[in-house]
C-alpha cells in the first residue's frame, strides 16, 4: 500500500509537470538564462557554505484526498443570497430562469440568483412650450406752422382730425369683430377665443354679417367658406395677387443719387437760379410687416384623443377721408388738373399644402420594412404654441403754412414721415414619427387688419397770386395685406384605430413592448424604430396678428403772393398735400403636420371666415382758429396758491434722471417751426 501511495504521488507531479511543459510551449519566445559577458564587472568567487537545515514538520504518507468549497458571488441580477436552498427549490429557479431566457454566470451558485420584475419603459422629458407676445407702438405728433410771410395768420386747431380719426376707429369695428381679442396663456383663455370664433361664424351663416351703419361703403364682403388658393381683392375673387411696388405713390423723397458723368465735359453752371417753390406737406409712410411661420413639434403621423379645433379668420378694414378744397384761382390755371384718386386694397389669400418630404428612389426589390422598437418623449400637461403680435401707428401730420415765391429755388418739407413697425418670428420644433395628444387640440390663426386716413386739405390763394401752380392733394394709398397658408394632411382626418389606444396606454403603463399594431401601420414602412412624442394634456397652437395704422394728414396751405417779385409771373409752384401710403402685410405659415395621416377620436370643428369692408367718409369739418387761453396745465403751472403773497422760494427741478416723458409725449423737434 505504501508503495501505491508512493506511485500516485510520482504520477501527480509528472502531470504537473507536463502541464507547465505545455504552458511553456505557448509562450513566444522563451526566456533563457544568461551568464556574465567578457566585459562585464568580476564577481568575487562565493564562499562555500553549508547552511543549517532544520524541521519541526512531522512526516506522513500523502493523502490525495481534496476538500473544496465553493465561495459566494455577486451576480448582476440581484444581490447575493446567502440562505440556504434546498436543491429542488435550486432546480425550479434555474428552469425559470432558462424559459425567460436570462443568461447564467459563469460562476456563483444557483441559489444565488434572485428573479425580478421585466423592466419598465424609459421615457425622455420632451419639448417645452414656446410663448411669445410682441407689442409695437409708433406716435408721433408732426403738426407743423409755417409763415414765410411778414402778416399776421393765426394758427389753427387740428383738434378735429383726432375726433373724426376716433369715429373711423369705430365705424371700422363692424368689419373686425376680432380685434378685441386678448393676450392670454392658459388653455382656458384659448379656448374661451375658439369658442368666440366659433359662435360669431356661426352667427354669420344664420344670420349673415352686419352692415356699416354710416359712410359710403366701397365693398362690404364677408364669406365662411373662403376658397383656398383664391385671392380676395376688396370682396371679388382674383388669380393674381397685385404688387404693392405697383400702387405706392411717388414721394419724391429718398431718390437714388444719380452716377457722375464720367466724360471730361465742364459742369460749370453758369445759368442763374431758377424762381421756384416746391411744398410736401403730406408723403407719410406707415408700414405694418408682420410674418409668423410656426412648425410647433414636426410629426409625420398624429394621434388626437379629444376634440380637434382648427380656425382661420381674416378680416380687414378701411375707412377714410379725402375731401380736399383747393381754390378756384388754382384750379382755372390749367395747370391743376384732377387728383389722382385714393386708392385702397384689401386683399386676403388662404392657402393649404401638403408637406412633401425628399424621396430617393431605389431599384432594388427588398421586402418591406416596418419598426420593432421605439423611443418615448412624454410631456405631462399642456403645451402651448403661442404667437401674439400686434402693431399700432398712430401719426399726425397736420400742417398749417403760408408760403410764398421769394425768387429763389425755396423747398419746404414738413411731412415726409417714415414709420415701420417689423416683426418676423420662426419656430422650429423637434421631429417625431408619432406625436400622441392625450386631450384637445386648438389650432387658431386670426389676422386683423385696420387702416384709417384723415387727409382733407385746404389749399388756398391771396389776391394776386399768379394761378400757375400745380396742386397735388390726393394720390393716397390704403394696403392691407394677410395670408394664412396652412401645411397638413390634404385627406379628411382618420378614424382612431384601436392599437393607437393600446399605445397609449402602453405609454402610460411604462410598458416596453411596443403595441404590435405600429409595426404594421403603413405610414411607418421603412422605420426601424420609432420617435413618438406623448401630451398627456392638450394642445393649443394659436397665432394672433393684429396691426392699426392711423394717420391723421389734414394739411391748410396759403399761397400768398410775392412781394419781392410781383412784376414775375414766372415763378414754378409746386404744393404736395398727399401721397400718403398707409400699409399693412401679415403672413402665417402654419405646419400642422408634415404626413398624410391624422387619427382623431373625437370631434373636428373646422371653420374659417374673412371679413372685408371699406369706408369713404365725405367729412366737410371746417377748421376753426386755434384758442388762445393757456391750456389747464400751464394754468396749474404758472398759478399762484397764496394770494396774500406769503414767503416763496425759487424751485428747482431736476429731470435728469427722469425718462417718462418720452413715453407719454411724441418728440418733434419740428412741431413749432415759425420762419
Amino acid at each position: 500500500m505504501h508503495i501505491e501511495k508512493i506511485s500516485e504521488i510520482i504520477a501527480h507531479f509528472i502531470g504537473l509537470f507536463e502541464m507547465t511543459t505545455d504552458e511553456m510551449r505557448l509562450r513566444t519566445n522563451y526566456a533563457e538564462g544568461a551568464g556574465p559577458g567578457a566585459d562585464g564587472p568580476a564577481l568575487s568567487d562565493q564562499d562555500a557554505f553549508t547552511a543549517a537545515f532544520s524541521s519541526d514538520l512531522q512526516l506522513k504518507d500523502y493523502d490525495p484526498g481534496i476538500i473544496y468549497k465553493s465561495g459566494s458571488y455577486e451576480i448582476e441580477f440581484g444581490p447575493a443570497r446567502h440562505f440556504g436552498r434546498v436543491f429542488e427549490e435550486s432546480l425550479e429557479k434555474l428552469a425559470a430562469i432558462a424559459g425567460k431566457d436570462i443568461p447564467l454566470p459563469h460562476f456563483g451558485d444557483p441559489t444565488d440568483i434572485v428573479l425580478t420584475d421585466e423592466p419598465e419603459l424609459t421615457v425622455f422629458a420632451g419639448p417645452g412650450s414656446a410663448i411669445s407676445h410682441v407689442l409695437q407702438v409708433n406716435v408721433l405728433y408732426d403738426d407743423d406752422y409755417l409763415d414765410m410771410t411778414d402778416g399776421v395768420h393765426p394758427l389753427r386747431d387740428t383738434s378735429f382730425v383726432i375726433e373724426r380719426l376716433a369715429d373711423f376707429s369705430t365705424e371700422a369695428e363692424i368689419f373686425t369683430p376680432f380685434a378685441s381679442l386678448h393676450r392670454t396663456d392658459t388653455y382656458d383663455g384659448a379656448l374661451k377665443i375658439a369658442e368666440d370664433l366659433e359662435s360669431y361664424i356661426q352667427n354669420s351663416k344664420d344670420s349673415g354679417p352686419a352692415s356699416p351703419s354710416s359712410g359710403d361703403a366701397t365693398h362690404d364682403f364677408s364669406t365662411t367658406a373662403p376658397k383656398n388658393d383664391t385671392v380676395y381683392v376688396n370682396g371679388e375673387e382674383t388669380t393674381d395677387i397685385p404688387v404693392l411696388d405697383d400702387f405706392l405713390p411717388d414721394r419724391g423723397l429718398a431718390k437714388l443719387q444719380e452716377e457722375p458723368d464720367d466724360s471730361s465735359t465742364s459742369v460749370e453752371q453758369t445759368d442763374p437760379s431758377g424762381n421756384s417753390l416746391d411744398v410736401t406737406a403730406g408723403a407719410n409712410l406707415l408700414v405694418n410687416v408682420a410674418s409668423v411661420i410656426n412648425t410647433g413639434v414636426i410629426a409625420s403621423v398624429t394621434a388626437v384623443m379629444g376634440n380637434y379645433h382648427q380656425i382661420d379668420a381674416i378680416s380687414q378694414a378701411f375707412v377714410y377721408s379725402d375731401n380736399d378744397e383747393i381754390a378756384s384761382t388754382l384750379h382755372s390755371s390749367g395747370h391743376s388738373a384732377d387728383d389722382a384718386g385714393t386708392v385702397a386694397k384689401n386683399i386676403a389669400l388662404f392657402e393649404h399644402s401638403t408637406f412633401e418630404a425628399s424621396s430617393h428612389a431605389d431599384n432594388d426589390a427588398v421586402e418591406p420594412t416596418f419598426p420593432n422598437s421605439w423611443r418615448v418623449s412624454v410631456i405631462d400637461g399642456d403645451v402651448s404654441f403661442v404667437q401674439w403680435i400686434e402693431q399700432y401707428h398712430f401719426v399726425t401730420d397736420n400742417d398749417t403754412m403760408t408760403v410764398t415765391t421769394s425768387g429763389s429755388e425755396a423747398t419746404v418739407l414738413t411731412g415726409g414721415n417714415t414709420s415701420i413697425n417689423f416683426s418676423s418670428f420662426f419656430g422650429m420644433g423637434m421631429q417625431y414619427d408619432l406625436v400622441i395628444i392625450g386631450g384637445n387640440v386648438l389650432d387658431i390663426n386670426s389676422i386683423t387688419q385696420i387702416s384709417l386716413l384723415y387727409d382733407n386739405d385746404w389749399v388756398r390763394a391771396e389776391d394776386g397770386v399768379d394761378p400757375g401752380a400745380d396742386i397735388q392733394t390726393g394720390n393716397n394709398l390704403l394696403w392691407n395685406f394677410a395670408s394664412i397658408h396652412n401645411v397638413g394632411t390634404d385627406s379628411p382626418f382618420a378614424a382612431m384605430p384601436d392599437y393607437m389606444a393600446a399605445t397609449q396606454k402602453a405609454i402610460e403603463d411604462r410598458d416596453p413592448n411596443m403595441p404590435e399594431g405600429l409595426s404594421f401601420d403603413m405610414n411607418f414602412q421603412g422605420y426601424a424604430g420609432l420617435n413618438v412624442l406623448y401630451i398627456t394634456g392638450n394642445l393649443y397652437d394659436m397665432t394672433i396678428i393684429k396691426q392699426v395704422s392711423i394717420l391723421g394728414d389734414s394739411d391748410d396751405v396759403t399761397l400768398a403772393a410775392s412781394t419781392i417779385l410781383e412784376n414775375n409771373p414766372d415763378a414754378t409752384v409746386t404744393i404736395d398735400t398727399g401721397s400718403n401710403a398707409v400699409v399693412n402685410i401679415a403672413e402665417i405659415v402654419d405646419y400642422d403636420s408634415f404626413g398624410q395621416t391624422t387619427y382623431l377620436a373625437g370631434q373636428l370643428y373646422s371653420d374659417a371666415i374673412l371679413i372685408q369692408g371699406g369706408l369713404v367718409e365725405h367729412d366737410t369739418t371746417q377748421p376753426q382758429p386755434a384758442d388762445d387761453r393757456l391750456a389747464n396745465e400751464v394754468i396749474a403751472f404758472l398759478d399762484n396758491d397764496d394770494p396774500a403773497g406769503g414767503n416763496c422760494a425759487d424751485g428747482v427741478i431736476n429731470a435728469g434722471n427722469d425718462y417718462s416723458w418720452s413715453s407719454a409725449h411724441p418728440a418733434d423737434v419740428m412741431q413749432a417751426m415759425v420762419a
